[in-house]
């Protein structure tokens, strides 16, 4: 069995509903089990449990949301330590244009080091349908890898 872990975090309430979408995308995946945390309330405990992470931010102010950046700086040197090596797959919520957020998660993922699953997500303007069934797709589609061992 497979585990995927899936951080996220949200203040408006949008990467709250791209995670929950993932996260339902995922469970159809038999041979996998899939963990949904608050980037607050996950650590390196969470990260040496998984098989690969999805990460789900938003973009603010050109950068990566706050606290998935404080997710990443408290689980960077213990991930090294531990020599975790996770496949992740990122999911941006961007108001405007998300490159900023994407690039910079990507420099810090690259340290790890973590190698990504697919090119990430960016999901422009308010939560829709649509984003949702991309995240859910985007869920899937990782959980299937991760269950077939292409990841």
């Amino acid at each position: 069995m497979k585990t995927l872990l899936i951080v996220y975090h949200s203040q408006s309430g949008t990467c709250a509903g791209l995670a929950r979408a993932a996260w339902y995308g995922a469970r159809q995946e038999s041979g996998v089990e899939v963990a949904v945390k608050r980037a607050w309330d996950a650590g390196t405990a969470d990260l040496a449990l998984a098989d690969g992470v999805m990460l789900v931010a938003a973009e603010q102010s050109g950068a990566l949301s706050g606290a998935m950046k404080d997710f990443l700086d408290r689980t960077f040197y213990p991930a090294i330590a531990k020599s975790l090596v996770l496949p992740y797959v990122l999911l941006i919520s961007a108001g405007n244009d998300g490159r900023g957020a994407q690039q910079q998660a990507q420099r810090i993922l690259s340290g790890y080091p973590f190698p990504a699953a697919a090119e990430p997500l960016i999901v422009r303007g308010e939560l829709c349908a649509a984003h949702e069934a991309a995240s859910a797709e985007l869920g899937q589609a990782f959980a299937a890898g991760l269950s077939m061992g292409i990841f």
